[in-house]
Parts: structure tokens; sequence; C-alpha cells
């Protein structure tokens, strides 16, 4: 008598199959991960850069700002000569006095005693959004998600 040790050819394409299925579904999901951790980079970086400008401001005893260009999502800080860009890929809005706005170019401004002209600035990458908060009255800026 023989023995039916190991196992049949269709039972292992069975597993491969169900093996290819769950890498699908984490490599999905690692994909949307990065999504969502490029966005939240980016927030962190642009929430540092207006805490910069404030504590620039208060230091110098002047006005500072943080000129964000709309049309190629850059940004560059009082005092520095370096530009900031953000991915392409990141929808930025940004809402500010109207004062501030001027050709695709948003000036995010902060006063020598910590305050601000306020605004709001607005991440987003297909589903993920972050949102930035500059208070008007203490300047504090604060990142959402």
């Amino acid at each position: 008598m023989r023995s039916n040790a190991g196992f049949t050819l269709l039972e292992l394409i069975v597993v491969l199959a169900i093996v290819a299925l769950g890498y699908a579904a984490v490599a999905v999901n690692f994909s949307s991960g990065n999504d969502a951790m490029a966005l939240k980079a980016a927030a962190r970086d642009l929430t540092s850069g207006l805490r910069y400008v404030r504590s620039q401001a208060m230091l110098s005893h002047a006005s500072a700002t943080l000129d964000f260009n709309l049309s190629n999502n850059s940004y560059s800080l009082t005092g520095q000569d370096k530009i900031y860009t953000l991915p392409e890929n990141i929808d930025v809005t940004i809402n500010t006095a109207k004062d501030e706005l001027h050709d695709g170019l948003a000036q995010l401004r902060f006063f020598p005693d910590g305050s601000s002209i306020g605004g709001r600035i607005t991440l987003e990458k297909k589903s993920h959004v972050q949102e930035i908060n500059i208070n008007w009255l203490t300047g504090h800026v604060t990142l959402a998600e």
C-alpha cells in the first residue's frame, strides 16, 4: 500500500494565490500610508517655518513674514535666502487677510509682540488633510489633523 504524503499541485496553487492576495492588500495599505506620511512631513515643516518666523519677529522687534508662492508650492522665511518647496501633488489653500494676498503670493505676517494677522493653511493630498491654524491675537501656530 502506498501512503499519500505531500501536497497536490492544486493545493499549492491555492495557497500561493492566498499569499499573493495578502501581499497585494499590504502593498495597498503601505502606499496609502506613504501619502499620509508625506503630507504630515510637509505640514510639520511648514508649521516649523511659521514658528521660526514668529520667533524672529519677537527677537528682532520688527515684523516678519513667511511668503508662500501658491503657483509652485514654495515658501521663504524672512531673513533667509533659502526657498523651501512642498511636493507638487499637495494642494495648498491659504486663508488670511486680503491685504496679504498679491498675485499668487500669500504673506503670513507676525508682529514684534508675537501676534499675527492670523489665518489657516490647509494641505490636501488625495483623501488626507492637514490644517495649520495661526491665532491672530497670540500668534500661536497649531497643527491639526
